[in-house]
């Protein structure tokens, strides 16, 4: 369940920052199928990734675990 925490509020996020997957994978330095996975929850993310995404979005990583 945590899992799938992080990549709803990662899309959430991506979207409101005007992002699509496709643009946010490459600005990230990932794959398409990684950041969906992330995202629909059948992987969690690793810590790099998730300082990768906060400073990308300039948000805190506090934000996602609200």
């Amino acid at each position: 369940m945590e899992k799938e925490k992080w990549g709803r509020k990662i899309r959430a996020f991506r979207k409101l920052k005007g992002y699509t997957q496709e643009s946010f994978a490459k600005a990230l330095g990932v794959s398409i199928s990684l950041l969906g996975e992330i995202e629909r929850g059948s992987r969690v993310p690793s810590e790099e990734f998730i300082e990768k995404v906060v400073t990308l979005l300039k948000i805190e990583k506090d934000d996602l675990l609200s």
